[in-house]
């Protein structure tokens, strides 16, 4: 509830801004190119698939890749040809080329458009939920280049100085937390598998599993956890924890691991 009420909180704090210079129109955007006081040279055109545009008195020109200051610049110099000193200035009012690809797991995979200038976090509030997703290991790969961005700290901790604004074309990865869980099985009295979060020890994960049944070995606890390849097992005496205050029986756990309570009748 936090998570979405700030991400309310931002998107309305950041209301989306007006198109900047840098943007590169892309085909099939909309333009309003606009002539002054020469109406019927003005138009509203989309970029075709060549990447080019048609107007009035000039024909073809080509449009993608270019900045809208840059495009205007372009058709100034056509129009000289047959008007003294034209004022063009072209505006992107439609766009269907600034897009990002979402894939991972975590979070449903596709292909977005982003509406304006748009910051990382601004996109992530509009994905949805992030119960399933990883983000500690997820991230923004922008011309095969991994950005320095923590999701984590931006998005669960609401460190804003980890936000970065999101570019055409970038790819964002945001795997899903199978990784992260940790296995609560045997004798306790709702073996389900907890998420890994930072501190978590065994005393934790056992009490988020409904503690021991009756019939559990408290001081015959096992860890099974993967190390280099090969699985390690790890004795834990849980009952000298809690009834003796053997602080270096709790552990801490590790994503992936195992935990193990054994039975027996006495």
């Amino acid at each position: 509830m936090k998570k979405v009420l700030f991400c309310l909180i931002f998107s309305l704090a950041f209301l989306p801004m007006a198109f900047a210079n840098d943007y590169l129109i892309g085909d099939g955007d909309t333009l309003q190119i606009s002539v002054w006081g020469e109406p019927e040279l003005s138009a509203v055109t989309i970029v075709r698939p060549d990447g080019k545009i048609t107007l009035p008195a000039v024909g073809d020109v080509m449009a993608s890749g270019y900045k809208p200051r840059e495009l205007a610049g372009k058709l100034t110099e056509a129009l000289k040809k047959i008007m003294k000193e034209p004022i063009v200035t072209v505006t992107v009012t439609g766009i269907t080329s600034n897009k990002v690809y979402v894939f991972g797991g975590g979070v449903p995979s596709g292909v977005h458009n982003l509406p304006g200038r748009t910051s990382l976090l601004r996109f992530l509030c509009r994905l949805g939920s992030f119960k399933n997703a990883d983000l500690e290991r997820a991230y923004v790969v922008r011309e095969g280049k991994k950005l320095d961005v923590n999701f984590y700290n931006l998005f669960v901790k609401g460190d804003l100085s980890k936000d970065v604004m999101l570019k055409a074309e970038d790819i964002i990865y945001i795997p899903d937390n199978e990784l992260n869980k940790i296995y609560v099985i045997g004798a306790v009295n709702d073996p389900k598998y907890v998420f890994y979060r930072e501190n978590i020890r065994i005393l934790d994960a056992i009490l988020e599993a409904g503690g021991f049944t009756k019939f559990a070995r408290e001081n015959d606890v096992l860890v099974r956890r993967k190390k280099d390849g090969q699985m390690e097992t790890i004795v834990v005496k849980t009952k000298d924890l809690m009834k003796e205050g053997d602080l270096k029986e709790n552990i801490a756990l590790e994503p992936g691991d195992f935990v193990i309570v054994k039975e027996g009748i006495f």
